[in-house]
């Protein structure tokens, strides 16, 4: 696996790179090639608040998770193990699924099956993907501006809207950190 490791307000330091490089290889060990895999690490300081944000694009599955705490190693550690448990969880969901081979690592042959919503089961054999609501809009069209208005209007975190200027559906999400972000089709 490559490792892209860059710094906000801090310097990357060859201790510090080497134990992301140390801790992320970890991961590894359920992928069966990850020599073209490229490890996208954000190490960033704030406010005696050390975060770490970590991107890790496989064939077929993308892989984040971000942590902070006010040590930089434990955010490390934190972040690693999110990454492990999302894998773990992926893992079990295909096995659970396919009942044989059908594991992470067929990814990168492209015989990843697709999941199914009625075969994700939990141990009470309910789906876990259950929709419990339905909710069908006229979606208006409007700017990026008038969007972020009506979604704070109706105290919601996320809007979906029809954007006047390119005719295609947006939305528009509140940021932990208080700012808007805009996901737009490709």
């Amino acid at each position: 696996m490559k490792y892209n490791i860059r710094g906000n307000n801090i310097d990357v330091t060859q201790a510090l790179r080497d134990y992301v490089v140390k801790k992320l290889g970890r991961l590894e060990k359920y992928f069966d090639s990850t020599s073209a895999t490229e490890a996208h690490v954000a190490l960033s300081v704030y406010r005696d608040e050390h975060k770490v944000e970590v991107t890790v694009p496989f064939p077929g599955l993308l892989v984040r998770a971000e942590e902070a705490t006010e040590n930089m190693y434990a955010a490390i550690d934190n972040v690693v193990e999110k990454l492990e448990r999302q894998i773990r969880k992926y893992k079990t969901k295909v096995n659970r699924k396919f009942r044989q081979d059908g594991t992470i690592r067929n990814l990168e042959n492209g015989t990843a099956p697709e999941i199914a919503e009625n075969h994700l089961e939990n141990e009470e054999g309910e789906s876990e993907f259950e929709v419990v609501r339905t909710k069908r809009f006229n979606l208006k069209p409007m700017d990026t501006e008038e969007a972020i208005l009506q979604m704070d209007l109706l105290g919601h975190n996320f809007y979906v809207f029809s954007n006047a200027d390119t005719n295609e559906v947006n939305v528009v999400y509140k940021r932990k950190d208080g700012k808007y972000g805009l996901i737009e089709p490709e």
